[in-house]
């Protein structure tokens, strides 16, 4: 029984926990892709290439994370 609970207690806990998968659109000709060396900061953020700064994260009404511009 404490097994049982202790299972059904770890099950609730990790509920909610997967992250949806991000979108990675093409690469410019001459850049190498980079993946991602941080979690995504929110839902709805891709990861882009910026001709300025490089790889980082993007969100089409809130822009890039980080301020960039």
């Amino acid at each position: 029984m404490k097994s049982l609970i202790i299972v059904v207690f770890l099950t609730i806990s990790v509920i909610g926990c997967a992250e949806e998968p991000y979108r990675v659109y093409p690469t410019p000709v001459g850049v190498k892709y980079v993946s991602p060396t941080y979690v995504r900061p929110g839902s709805g953020y891709d990861w882009r290439y910026h001709p300025n700064y490089g790889w980082g994260w993007y969100h089409p009404r809130y822009g890039w994370h980080y301020g960039w511009r």
